[in-house]
């Protein structure tokens, strides 16, 4: 049957949860399936069964309830859904339905990170082999030199591997715009210690097309139609 998909997508389609996230609800035997215990893997028909998280029965989403949120992170605020948490952004950003972060910022950074609960373009985003584009602005602890730049540039060996090729470009003696298509963890904060600098400032200005522009530190919006139109275009061909 070709309209069957993955349990753990449904409840990310849905707006419940991450496909991360579901999965470890699916191991944990918290999620059922027509009343039987789901197993990690399962296929289901969206609209025919019927899942439930608990007690709580998870309805598909219709496309009209998607919510898709751009917000200027400060730093304090930890990207996690885990509301155990006292710094974790669902609360910090208090939106009146379900969402969660599409991806990470570390605590310690600030600028654009995406919010959503369509679970159906997350993956698209973040896969790594989709390579799409992230710009930041940083401020390191002294000024560098050519060969830092060129080294950033052409790939740093941090984590067991170089990373990519990556855009960037001059701000101030100690400041750069950087753009890289990888999301490997603290990836910019590793490469300039790699290179003997350490990052004293780092904000995101760029995901793909949407960009931070004027958004104030600590509010969101709603991204435009404009911006949703063209995201969607650039995830068109993306492995999701």
């Amino acid at each position: 049957m070709s309209d069957l998909i993955r349990l753990n997508r449904y409840l990310s389609d849905a707006g419940y949860c991450s496909r991360r996230k579901a999965d470890e609800l699916i191991a944990a035997g918290r999620v059922s399936v027509n009343d039987q215990v789901a197993v990690l893997g399962q296929k289901i028909a969206p609209g025919q069964d019927l899942v439930k998280v608990g007690k709580e029965t998870i309805a598909p989403r219709q496309t009209a309830d998607y919510v898709y949120l751009a917000l200027n992170k400060p730093q304090g605020i930890t990207c996690t859904t885990d509301r155990r948490r006292r710094d974790n952004i669902i609360d910090y950003v208090n939106y009146p339905t379900r969402i969660f972060p599409i991806g990470r910022l570390d605590r310690d950074s600030e600028g654009l990170i995406l919010l959503t609960n369509d679970g159906g373009i997350v993956n698209k985003i973040l896969r790594a082999q989709n390579r799409h584009e992230k710009e930041y602005f940083v401020k390191v602890d002294r000024p560098y030199d050519q060969d830092f730049l060129e080294q950033m540039q052409q790939g740093v060996f941090i984590l067991g591997q170089t990373t990519l090729p990556a855009k960037i470009k001059p701000v101030g003696p100690t400041s750069f715009r950087l753009t890289i298509s990888q999301g490997l963890n603290r990836q910019i904060r590793r490469m300039c210690q790699a290179l003997g600098y350490e990052v004293t400032y780092l904000q995101r200005r760029r995901i793909l097309n949407i960009d931070l522009g004027s958004l104030k530190l600590g509010q969101y919006r709603e991204l435009t139609y404009k911006e949703l139109r063209d995201l969607k275009e650039l995830l068109q061909d993306s492995v999701g």
